[in-house]
């Protein structure tokens, strides 16, 4: 099975309810959106997989693509896979390699807590092929207000509802000229589809800088408070502290 892997690298989460938990993150290459604040080069698919020597050292070598799953698994054993919360399968939008994923999902062992799917929640047919190989889901809204996507709530609700069988949360990036009303109907659609989930608010963050005001991000919060009991406002925190 051929594999197409833009990085393969040891670091802590820096996003969601897994902020500073240690991660292998293998991205997959290709996304089927394109988001206005998206930090993620996508033009044609790497001649090479660029692959971490050692957990954390930031030094890289460079395979070819795509990669074969044993491959990957080499690679991943050079990372000290047991030292590790988990492993990241993200992108891009690593759904759009869904009859992959049920054949690398199997080989994916070693980490404390199993694998952890990161997507922009806008694929519920691939997910539905692939949620009984996963552990954990970090599923986006995107909110039209900042991403300049049309509203995608009907394909959010149907993700959600497959997602919440496994251990899930849905983040929102947000920005000063996200409208209250935006939230609320993200809020709303948890509560109406699985009220136990969290939602994190994660402001937009460029070159360093946070694109919404702490008194907006407070407002804003304090909306969703309204409908859901656990909203939590959460920065990505790996660019604060220059990791990858």
């Amino acid at each position: 099975m051929a594999v197409p892997v833009t990085e393969i690298f040891s670091s802590v989460q820096g996003e969601g309810l897994l902020v500073g938990r240690r991660q292998i993150f293998i991205r997959l290459y290709g996304c089927n959106l394109r988001c206005s604040y998206c930090d993620t080069v996508l033009t044609e698919e790497p001649a090479f997989c660029r692959v971490e020597t050692a957990p954390g050292c930031g030094i890289f070598e460079y395979l070819p693509n795509p990669l074969g799953i044993e491959e990957i698994v080499k690679v991943l054993e050079g990372l000290a896979v047991g030292l590790h919360h988990s492993i990241s399968l993200t992108g891009g939008e690593p759904l759009l390699h869904s009859n992959i994923i049920r054949e690398l999902a199997p080989a994916l062992r070693g980490s404390r807590r199993g694998i952890y799917l990161e997507t922009n929640g806008t694929l519920p047919d691939e997910l539905s092929r692939v949620i009984d190989l996963v552990d954990m889901v970090a599923m986006d809204f995107k909110l039209p207000s900042v991403s300049g996507l049309p509203p995608l709530w009907s394909k959010h609700g149907r993700f959600l509802e497959i997602a919440a069988t496994k251990e899930t949360y849905v983040k929102v990036v947000v920005a000063e000229q996200t409208p209250s009303r935006e939230i609320e109907m993200a809020a709303g659609l948890i509560k109406s589809t699985a009220p136990g989930v969290p939602l994190v608010i994660q402001p937009l963050t460029t070159k360093g800088a946070m694109g919404i005001s702490p008194a907006r991000l407070s407002l804003l919060q304090r909306q969703a408070l309204k409908v859901l009991d656990d909203v939590r406002v959460i920065p990505q925190t790996h660019k604060l502290m220059g990791m990858l």
